[in-house]
Formats: structure tokens, C-alpha cells, sequence
């Protein structure tokens, strides 16, 4: 299948620290585990991309995933021309867009993404994930379910590299395996709530909320502050970045500033 939209860039996406089982596999080519299924994205060289789904496929779950009927050139456009930090920001991450990702996932892997740096976070998710997920295709596990997770011995998540987060994974899983909390019923509550709930979650606070919010419940007017962000606002914006200048929409900016401060980053230290 076939997919052809503006401002999408699938290394982008995979480098923006949204997701952590996306890999690339290619210059231009990534896999994707998501939603206990296997999608292999293919660059065309012409601005294009082949996807391995059907176009049924594609409608039932890849376009609400990567927000393909969203406009991020109207984001794009309605950022204040006086800003050269936030308008090279957003061209230099111009392809990036805000996966619509599975909540429980999402809240396990930024539980584990504390002090963690990219890779080792992956390296940890994909330990879980072999440990107790499902197979679902050679050598491929789906990310395991609460009552997997939950089963675990604190050894058993201690081997996938959690260190002092194994309690904090551990809490989670069981509070949603016995119905504690119902993920999906929080997408019917409005930002404060949903904040509300998830910082409710041992071991989780407002920044790991706000990457919750914003990469598994789409709530794309949440704002992520981490040491990346941090350093920009110390440095572009006087300590804060002015979230309410671009309502409804301030995590789409968030990630067009992590990931070019992390691309200057890499550059510089060439």
C-alpha cells in the first residue's frame, strides 16, 4: 500500500522519542511493532512510501496512527515569523508527527524512559517484551499485557534492566490487570482530568504524564518538560516557552524543538 502526504519523514518520526519499538531498518525504510502487529514502511525516493498493509489495513489503524489526515503545515504556518529558534525547529523536524499510541504501552515505556537515555530505553522494552509478550511473528513479540507484566517476580523485571523503575512498572500493571483503572475511559476525560488520573500512577509525574497525554491519548496541547527542553527554554525563551502563544497544539512544537536540539547536538559533537 501506498501512502503519499506532506510532512512526513519516517526517520524522523523514529528518532523523535515518541515510540520505542521503531526501528530503522534502511536509509529510508523502518519496522514498526505496534498495537501487537508487524508494519514495514519502505521510502520510494520520491516523497512517497510503501507500507506492508492492506489499504483496509491501512484505513482501520496506519492513518489514525500516524495522524495522517492532520494538516501540520497549518502548525507550521501559525508559528510567530519573529522566532528563528522555534521556525528552524520546525524545519529541521518538519516530517514529524504525533503517533496515536496504545495508552498502556505508552505508560509502561515512559515509566522505564526515567534517566534513561533513547537506546536504553529501547534495549529495555524490548527485554520486557521478549520476557512476557506474545509472539507474533519469528523473533517478533507483541508489548506484553498488564496481567504479564503483573505475573512478573521483581528478578524477572530486574533482568530487563529497570533498575530502580521495577516497582514503578510493576504498580502500574497490576492496578490495570485488576481494573483499578480503565485506560481506555480516560480518553472521555477532558486534559486536567486525564493528568489527574495518570499522575495517580506510583512513580509517575508531570512529565511523563504530559508524554502520555500527548503520545498515546493525542491530546496534542500537552507539553513534555525534560532536560532537552529545559535547555532550550533556558537559552530561547527566558526559562519558559510561551504554551499559551500556540493553543491546542504546543506538543507538536515540543517535538520539533526535542528533536533539532538533538540533531545540533549530534552535529556539535562530531
Amino acid at each position: 500500500m501506498t501512502i503519499r502526504t506532506g510532512y512526513f519523514d519516517i526517520r524522523q518520526i523514529s528518532e523523535s522519542g515518541q515510540c520505542f519499538r521503531m526501528r530503522m531498518t534502511g536509509e529510508d525504510s523502518a519496522r514498526v511493532v505496534a498495537f501487537s502487529r508487524v508494519l514495514d514502511i519502505y521510502g520510494r525516493g520520491d516523497g512517497g512510501y510503501e507500507l506492508s498493509c492492506s489499504e483496509k489495513e491501512l484505513d482501520e489503524m496506519w492513518k489514525d496512527y500516524f495522524d495522517l489526515d492532520t494538516d501540520y503545515g497549518a502548525f507550521i504556518d501559525a508559528i510567530d515569523p519573529s522566532d528563528a529558534y522555534l521556525n528552524a525547529a520546525a524545519d529541521t523536524g518538519r516530517g514529524i508527527r504525533i503517533l496515536r499510541q496504545e495508552p498502556f504501552e505508552t505508560l509502561i515505556s515512559f515509566i522505564i524512559s526515567q534517566r534513561k537515555n533513547i537506546p536504553a530505553i529501547q534495549a529495555s522494552v524490548e527485554k520486557l517484551c521478549l520476557t512476557c509478550g506474545k509472539e507474533i511473528e519469528k523473533g517478533i513479540y507483541a508489548f506484553p499485557t498488564a496481567e504479564a507484566i503483573a505475573s512478573l517476580s521483581e528478578r524477572e523485571l530486574g533482568g530487563c534492566s529497570l533498575g530502580y523503575r521495577v516497582p514503578y512498572v510493576r504498580e502500574a500493571a497490576r492496578r490495570i490487570a485488576c481494573n483499578d483503572i480503565d485506560l481506555e475511559a480516560l480518553y472521555g476525560y477532558d486534559d486536567g482530568e486525564l493528568m489527574e488520573a495518570l499522575l495517580s500512577f506510583y512513580g509517575v509525574g508531570k512529565k511523563v504524564a504530559n508524554c502520555v497525554m500527548l503520545f498515546a491519548y493525542h491530546r496534542i496541547s500537552a507539553f513534555p518538560v525534560d532536560v532537552w527542553i529545559k535547555r532550550i527554554e533556558d537559552e530561547h525563551y527566558r526559562g519558559r516557552f510561551p504554551v499559551e502563544q500556540y493553543p491546542g497544539f504546543a506538543g507538536v512544537l515540543q517535538q520539533y524543538m526535542f528533536f533539532h536540539s538533538r540533531i545540533a547536538a549530534r552535529q556539535e559533537s562530531r
